[in-house]
């Protein structure tokens, strides 16, 4: 080998180790400050809060978005539920557990915020970082079978007369199905402040006082209740969407003359305290899912509308709708 060549091999040598090692300082100092996206890191376990008892909204809208977050290049996605005060309880178990932590999520949307509103906890969403909004869904109100009221103008009617005999389920109070049935009251001139709200703290309990005949009319989204109107144990009434939901024969609440329109949406928040990096990442990953085939069939199972919205787009909505709700309640005689 010649003088030229042992010199031409060293100098090779040298740049390919420089190189690594620059490549290796790069890696570690993304894995540092959270840079380096999940989807390209090894499969990364995942940590959701549900703040709502099993069986309602938030809970079929975390358990249908851990697959897709798997599908999505995620690991594990453990879930945890944890009920009450329209999701404030669990809102602060989430931000004293979770501080700092990339990979925790929190399932929350428009019923948070009417609980904030009107509960007043000492706990808020500004304590913890918004990531991605999800789905829009629309309340249906519905009947036991058996009940003696068999439409919306039944429960309108007996709501004239006696107002707290008409009992209505949902969620917590300060829930979409509550301002609703505050709407409903004011639209057809009854005092909303007279209406009588059974709250629950999560919709298997509310399925339960329906089908047992213990209240006169429950709401909630459509995907909650689907099984027990196919089956013909609750007849639904009305639905609060703009025009009828598809494939669905179902009148709407302007169809019957009462001017009330209102959806529900659906998001998750991260951790408090992570980095804007860890931010993206995660978001990265939950719009990334929302791609999925699973999660497309997740929509079309529970009849959601795909509202995918992230970023400082979904933050300004969010502020948004807090004072939408604001007003409206105040509006509907609730605070």
């Amino acid at each position: 080998m010649t003088v030229r060549h042992k010199a031409f091999l060293t100098c090779f040598t040298l740049e390919t180790m420089m190189r690594r090692d620059d490549f290796l300082k790069m890696l570690a100092g993304a894995a540092a400050v959270g840079a380096w996206p999940l989807s390209a890191q090894a499969a990364t376990n995942l940590k959701m809060m549900i703040p709502a008892n099993p069986g309602g909204g938030w809970d079929t809208t975390g358990r249908a978005l851990g697959p897709a977050l798997q599908a999505a290049g995620a690991g594990a996605v453990a879930y945890e539920n944890k009920g009450g005060a329209a999701g404030a309880i669990g809102l602060a178990q989430f931000i004293n557990a979770s501080k700092g932590d990339p990979n925790a999520l929190m399932v929350m949307g428009a019923v948070m915020l009417g609980g904030i509103i009107t509960g007043k906890p000492p706990v808020s969403l500004s304590q913890v970082t918004p990531i991605a909004r999800l789905t829009s869904e629309y309340n249906v109100f519905v009947v036991p079978a058996a009940s003696p009221l068999k439409t919306m103008k039944d429960v309108v009617e007996q709501l004239k007369k006696d107002p707290g005999s008409v009992k209505w389920a949902g969620g917590s109070r300060g829930s979409t199905e509550h301002i609703a049935a505050a709407m409903i009251a004011r639209d057809v001139g009854v005092d909303a402040s007279k209406i009588n709200y059974v709250a629950f703290r999560g919709g298997g309990e509310a399925v339960a006082a329906i089908l047992g005949g213990n209240v006169t009319v429950g709401g909630s989204g459509y995907s909650e209740f689907a099984p027990h109107i196919e089956s013909g144990k609750m007849r639904a009434i009305a639905v609060t969407s703009p025009t009828r939901l598809k494939g669905i024969s179902v009148p709407t609440l302007k169809e019957l003359g009462i001017n009330v329109e209102i959806g529900n949406w659906r998001g998750v928040y991260g951790a408090p305290g992570i980095t804007p990096a860890q931010r993206k990442a995660l978001t990265d990953l939950v719009v990334k899912a929302t791609k999925t085939k699973v999660w497309a069939e997740s929509l079309e199972k529970n009849t959601w509308t795909p509202a995918v919205m992230s970023g400082q787009e979904f933050e300004d909505f969010v502020d948004r709708e807090f004072a939408s709700l604001r007003a409206t309640m105040v509006k509907s005689g609730m605070i």
